[in-house]
């Protein structure tokens, strides 16, 4: 049996090793996706559309004439609302000719794609969100007063939940990537990008975009293993 001290030790650097890998990892995907966002925003597009124009052409292609282009503030506020529905755009990508921005707005109708098709990954992340509100805000504390009061019952419960939060990562994964297939083929098929310089532009400006949800992904799966592990040594010592 291991010693309680040598527990509280390794737990210890349980935390602090996945405190620093954790943030050293979200850093690094916020600083690539601003570095490639900024460095795309300063190359036009040949085509001269701005985010906005080549939204509003996705859409319409796509028999989505009802769902409006809408400007937000903020930066990289860029999303798809499923509930309104509307594509919205932040400020830069929607009067922006680069090809960051029409990247961007593209992506953004990939989800909108997504929704009209009942695309199974998003299906599944819509009616994960209900369940999802109660149990990512039960878990930091189940967890906590699980290892603070060294109750298993409390700490498995708090796993439980916690484990749909990172199942709702997981299953963000293939919609985000799928958007992107879909915005990269579109952009392709319709002129909105032509030559290798910007079809590397895209996929440099959407590739590291979705690399911020593979992190994200990560440091969830990380917090799980972590209190795994506090599981297991809480249990092996109240044998």
């Amino acid at each position: 049996m291991i010693e309680r001290s040598e527990t509280t030790d390794m737990i210890n650097v349980l935390f602090m090793l996945t405190f620093i890998v954790g943030l050293a990892l979200t850093l690094w995907a916020q600083w690539r996706v601003r570095g490639n966002f900024d460095r795309w925003s300063r190359v036009a597009a040949r085509s001269g559309l701005t985010g906005a124009e080549v939204a509003r052409r996705i859409l319409d292609a796509n028999g989505l004439h009802h769902v409006p282009v809408q400007m937000v503030p903020g930066r990289l506020s860029d999303h798809y609302d499923p509930i309104a529905p509307a594509v919205r755009l932040s400020e830069s990508v929607y009067h922006s000719h680069s090809i960051a921005a029409i990247s961007v707005a593209a992506h953004e109708c990939g989800h909108a794609l997504q929704h009209k098709e009942a695309y199974g990954a998003l299906v599944l992340r819509h009616r994960m969100v209900p369940l999802l509100n109660i149990t990512s805000g039960a878990a930091p504390f189940l967890l906590f007063a699980g290892v603070a009061f060294r109750m298993a019952g409390l700490l498995l419960l708090g796993l439980v939940f916690f484990s749909t939060v990172v199942l709702f990562h997981l299953v963000t994964l293939p919609v985000e990537f799928n958007a992107s297939a879909r915005a990269k083929k579109i952009m392709a098929q319709q002129g909105f990008i032509s030559g290798a310089e910007e079809e590397r532009g895209v996929r440099r400006v959407l590739g590291t975009a979705a690399f911020t949800y593979v992190a994200g992904a990560l440091v969830a799966l990380m917090e799980l293993l972590k209190y795994v592990v506090l599981l297991f040594f809480q249990t092996n010592n109240d044998d």
